[in-house]
């Protein structure tokens, strides 16, 4: 490899450090305060979280105990400031002590830029290499 050719390559990666994302560990789950409990069905409010859809699943956790599993669920229902879910799992009843953890789903591949970001320097470090 040429020393121009290594020193893009090198370039490259330290422009492109910071544009990594953070681990997805870091990431976590968002929770909800559970507001109300029936038998089978539990609601939350949203607060501004868009992003929860019909379909989504999660789990209800116990905060008093180390987040240990309470139940697992489906959101049946959104409204403009509360979430319906139906209890899928339980082992034990859903009060609202209890919170809802629900993870928010990742942009697709496609829309992230460090795909982008990583073509266009993957198309620059090709066109070098093969001078």
């Amino acid at each position: 490899m040429r020393p121009t050719a290594l020193a893009v390559t090198f370039a490259i990666v330290v422009l492109a450090a910071p544009a990594a994302p953070a681990a997805r560990a870091q990431q976590g789950a968002y929770r909800f305060a559970i507001s109300s409990s029936g038998d089978s069905t539990f609601t939350f409010p949203l607060s501004r979280n868009e992003w929860v859809k019909k379909g989504m699943q999660g789990i209800a956790v116990d905060p008093a105990r180390h987040d240990a599993l309470i139940a697992r669920f489906v959101v049946t229902r959104v409204a403009h400031d509360s979430a319906v879910a139906l209890i899928t799992g339980q082992t034990t009843r859903v009060t609202t002590d209890l919170v809802a953890l629900l993870e928010r789903p990742g942009k697709p591949w496609y829309l992230r830029p460090t795909f982008w970001l990583g073509g266009v320097l993957g198309a620059i470090v090709g066109v070098v290499a093969s001078r």
